[in-house]
């Protein structure tokens, strides 16, 4: 898609943003919706979608939706209109991925490092890992919608910058979406991981419930909550910190923080793999503690049945502050089913009051690979598809970014045909 001829044209693009805002987000996809939901004229609606379509940015699928007369269309974004490019940045690997818009991975790739690399040399490894994967996928990929980044570490979202990190030493209030765009023309977003993963787990498995607490248990615990459809996040990305909340007792175990008697430090997958060292396993993290598990070593199903009861004491704390309708449990140790389960469940049920817990549930995530890594890619889409993100992608098309194609391929056809 070249350049356009005509200030005209460009303009009728431009200020089609938010026509192509409620098609990409699902709000309208159909003529008669848009009409609808954006209040515009007919003329108005016409002339923009008829923009986006000369564009190559939206079609109509094959596929039609009911009505009281002719059989409507199914208004959809092209397939290949761009790519999102995201990194979940773990404690000792990075994993990098790019994506289609769904979001879906097309490509991945996986790097070891350390956290005492630091911060600048770690984002210049993920721009050259960014770079290799575009290489790789032969670089007609569409237009680079945006970058997402997944950090083990409280996260200031509107400033991008990790805040108080117990884990990533030496990323404290370092700016993070500076460096990332200066090696690529795009908007870049940066969040926690546990909040990418209760945002993917949310827009795909669990829309329909408004209030859900997704608690992540794995190396560390850490939980996210989404309050009447929208993530929350608190004033700098502190909230959900629950690995970190303190309780008393005798003998206190020292946690990763600095603190003592952290709840990270009772029932995380570094304590656990800690205590069953003490006992003679062999043991360094949360994948060892769920080997042992599997195999029915009584000790750890033991500790991990403990580990349990931890968790759903503070869970009941956050019920009783919240009052979500769906807790959703994941991470590697919730590979333990209900001997992890089984302990919060009895706690959170124990302690709070039956208005609480009358229409509770509290499941396990559904089994799933890299979840903060396609966090990221939703948080991405999300964003850029928004009115505000729309108006951005549209005016950087007409300042002649990169096409989404050059011609819609067969394939890319058939994409369409099936979408909806």
């Amino acid at each position: 898609m070249p350049p356009r001829d005509g200030a005209g044209e460009n303009a009728a693009l431009t200020n089609a943003s938010d026509i192509f805002s409620l098609i990409a987000t699902g709000a309208a996809v159909s003529r008669s919706a848009l009409l609808d939901r954006s209040g515009l004229s007919r003329v108005t609606v016409t002339q923009r979608l008829n923009a986006l379509i000369a564009a190559d940015l939206i079609g109509e699928a094959a596929r039609t939706l009911p009505s009281g007369g002719r059989p409507t269309r199914v208004l959809t974004v092209n397939p290949q209109i761009g790519h999102v490019l995201v990194a979940n940045i773990g404690e000792s690997h990075l994993h990098l991925a790019l994506m289609s818009p769904e979001p879906a991975m097309v490509a991945q790739s996986t790097l070891r490092y350390e956290v005492a690399e630091g911060p600048t040399a770690t984002l210049d490894r993920i721009a050259g890992g960014f770079r290799q994967l575009q290489a790789e996928t032969g670089g007609d990929n569409g237009i680079l919608l945006g970058i997402g980044l997944s950090l083990p570490a409280p996260v200031d979202y509107k400033r991008g910058r990790v805040v108080g990190p117990s884990v990533m030493r030496g990323w404290d209030n370092v700016d993070i979406i500076g460096p990332m765009a200066n090696h690529f023309d795009a908007p870049v977003y940066v969040d926690n991981d546990v909040n990418l993963m209760t945002l993917y787990e949310y827009r795909r498995h669990f829309q329909l419930a408004d209030d859900i607490l997704y608690i992540k248990v794995g190396t560390g615990i850490g939980a996210g909550f989404i309050a009447d459809g929208k993530m929350f996040r608190g004033a700098h990305g502190a909230s959900g910190d629950i690995g970190h909340i303190q309780f008393d007792s005798d003998d206190p175990p020292l946690c990763r923080c600095g603190k003592l008697g952290c709840v990270e430090a009772r029932a995380a997958g570094w304590a656990i793999a800690r205590d069953l060292r003490a006992l003679g396993f062999k043991a360094e993290n949360a994948r060892d503690v769920i080997a042992l598990v599997d195999e029915q070593v009584p000790e750890a199903v033991m500790l991990l049945r403990k580990a349990g009861r931890v968790i759903g004491e503070v869970t009941a704390d956050v019920v009783s502050l919240l009052n979500p309708g769906l807790i959703v449990v994941g991470g590697t140790l919730a590979r333990g089913g209900d001997f992890l389960l089984s302990g919060i469940r009895e706690l959170v049920y124990q302690r709070c009051l039956p208005l609480a817990t009358r229409e509770l549930n509290i499941i396990l995530a559904p089994p799933q690979g890299d979840i903060a890594l396609l966090g990221a890619g939703q948080l991405v889409i999300d964003n850029t598809f928004s009115p505000a993100g729309s108006a951005d992608l549209l005016n950087r098309i007409v300042a002649g970014a990169a096409p989404p194609t050059t011609g819609r391929s067969e394939s890319a056809k058939r994409r369409m045909d099936r979408a909806g």
